[in-house]
């Protein structure tokens, strides 16, 4: 029978796994992978709502607005008044924005989401009910998380996002 130390030690290897992903796409694209998301979000919809993006990316609003703020500072993204209510701020992704987007590599979830799509419905909703007990067992099933592989907040200045 396996102990709480094979548990801790592969939780500890899909940290690292993601850590090497979030490290490469940093240093490849200087972006993270809220980033990346959000930038993908508005290359899909072009012109969104930052509310329509938070709810995209499974973020919050107050997230969106961070990561917008460092996206537009970056000049990858800008901030136009709604062509239909003039009240409402629209983020639109720029065209230096776009280029930084097509030279990003493939998220790393895109391959785990293969991977998981490919197994048995018992296999998955195993997988799905073990990993949330685990999450309520750290006390962390309450924390605002997206459904996106990364270890935190990668930029120089501030980690955030």
């Amino acid at each position: 029978m396996t102990d709480h130390n094979d548990l801790l030690k592969s939780l500890r290897q899909i940290t690292q796994a993601i850590d090497l992903y979030s490290r490469r796409l940093s240093k490849e694209t200087g972006l993270t992978a809220p980033q990346l998301l959000v930038l993908q979000a508005l290359a899909r919809r072009g012109r969104e709502k930052p509310s329509e993006i938070a709810r995209a990316v499974s973020l919050s609003q107050g997230t969106i607005t961070s990561i917008v703020d460092r996206l537009s500072r970056a000049g990858l993204v800008t901030r136009q008044r709604s062509e239909t209510d003039k009240r409402v701020i629209d983020v639109v992704i720029s065209a230096k924005g776009s280029a930084r987007l097509a030279d990003a590599p493939e998220p790393l979830q895109k391959s785990f989401v293969e991977a998981f799509n490919a197994l048995h419905d018992w296999e998955k909703t195993l997988l799905v009910s073990s990993v949330q007990r685990i999450a309520n067992m750290m006390n962390a099933d309450g924390f605002d998380a997206a459904p996106i592989l990364d270890v935190g907040d990668l930029s120089r200045a501030d980690r955030s996002d």
